[in-house]
């Protein structure tokens, strides 16, 4: 199949590799160019716009960072719809809100495109596996399209609903849960190395009994060795993801106290000097600072 790929961040760069090494015709495209030399290494040929990317492709799958970089990169002259066929497909694996996810579909409609949400969770070594877990949401007849390709790039591709939209508020939602599971996380080490019990001891205990799941395994053993660095999920992106959380639920009138809560650890993290090269543990900091605990 002839793919465009838009976007080669840690992530992106694992899925355009996997998409080549399924031995797919894959044309990339990186606003830093150089980020495209490893997949043009490995059998990509590298695109100097979104649009020719989108060129002659039928899938164009888009993982860029955020709602400005996705529409910085399918709108305009040099825009993915400006290259993307009528019948093509564009693939958006972004998390991004859901009002721009509306007005990608509404703008693909009109150019006779497809519009496909297929998130992502999981972490970009997790991406290199194939061990993704994708949910999409669009209509039938582009499903019929993506679904076979996403399920080569993961371990398992959920259907969300007909409406992109809704694969993207079930990826805030996550993001929001996670965000919340570090902040828990966080706070129960502080008490237990308070109370003279090994942080790590704890993770280990706990996440062999009632918490046994992925995020508390990983986030749980990095808060307590309080490696926060490098930056597996950015906090910074993590905390774009809780505003657009805290969005959405506004429109649909659902308050969100805890979201709102968290909403102010991140400021409380990155006053204290998380940046984009901290992970999301480290919004557990706070908890961490709050009981003097945060080694140098």
């Amino acid at each position: 199949m002839k793919i465009g790929f838009v976007g080669l961040g840690a992530m992106g760069a694992a899925i355009a590799k996997n998409l080549v090494e399924s031995g797919h015709e894959v044309r990339v495209f990186n606003r830093s160019p150089a980020r495209a030399e490893p997949l043009r290494a490995v059998g990509a040929s590298v695109a100097t716009t979104p649009a020719e990317a989108a060129r002659g492709a039928e899938i164009v799958f888009t993982m860029v960072s955020d709602d400005a970089a996705l529409t910085a990169v399918t709108y305009g002259d040099d825009g993915i719809l400006s290259g993307l066929a009528k019948g093509a497909l564009h693939v958006s694996m972004s998390t991004i809100g859901v009002a721009t996810s509306e007005a990608l579909t509404a703008a693909h409609r009109d150019t006779h495109t497809g519009f496909v949400s297929a998130i992502v969770f999981g972490r970009p070594d997790a991406a290199a596996a194939r061990k993704l877990f994708i949910m999409a949401a669009g209509a039938d007849e582009h499903l019929k399209v993506a679904v076979p390709v996403l399920e080569t790039l993961g371990q398992s591709v959920g259907i969300v609903g007909a409406e992109p939209a809704q694969a993207n508020l079930v990826k805030l939602i996550g993001n929001f849960m996670l965000s919340v599971i570090v902040e828990t996380m966080g706070e129960a080490c502080a008490v237990a190395e308070k109370g003279g019990i090994d942080p790590s001891r704890l993770v280990e205990l706990l996440t062999n009994a009632s918490f046994n799941a992925p995020a508390y395994k990983i986030y749980g053993a990095m808060i307590a060795q309080q490696r926060f660095q490098p930056a597996g999920f950015s906090l910074p992106l993590c905390q774009k993801d809780n505003r657009l959380m805290l969005a959405a639920a506004e429109t649909l009138a659902v308050p969100l106290p805890l979201a709102s809560f968290v909403h102010d650890r991140f400021l409380a993290a990155r006053a204290r000097g998380a940046g984009p090269d901290h992970d999301l543990s480290a919004l557990a900091l706070c908890a961490l600072s709050d009981a003097g605990l945060v080694r140098e």
